[in-house]
């Protein structure tokens, strides 16, 4: 029989707020440039394809970079 081990529950309230936060400016972070730099070009040559691949190539190069991003702002936060 599989037993699993028993789920945390001593988890403090400050920690919780500070992954929040720290999600959600992650989550601003990986998606307001690109989609930016998106519109931007869009809006500003009308060229979809372009601003589409420049919008998904900044996206994954700040997704590249996620770990230093998230434990920069884990410092900042706490």
């Amino acid at each position: 029989m599989i037993r699993f081990p028993k789920k945390k529950t001593d988890i403090s309230t400050e920690t919780v707020i500070n992954t929040i936060w720290v999600s959600g400016f992650m989550a601003m972070i990986f998606s307001l440039p690109p989609l930016g730099l998106f519109l931007g070009i869009y809006f500003g040559t009308g060229n979809m394809v372009l601003g589409a691949v420049i919008g998904f190539g900044t996206h994954f190069v700040t997704l590249a970079f996620s770990a230093k991003i998230s434990k920069f702002l884990t410092e900042i936060m706490s």
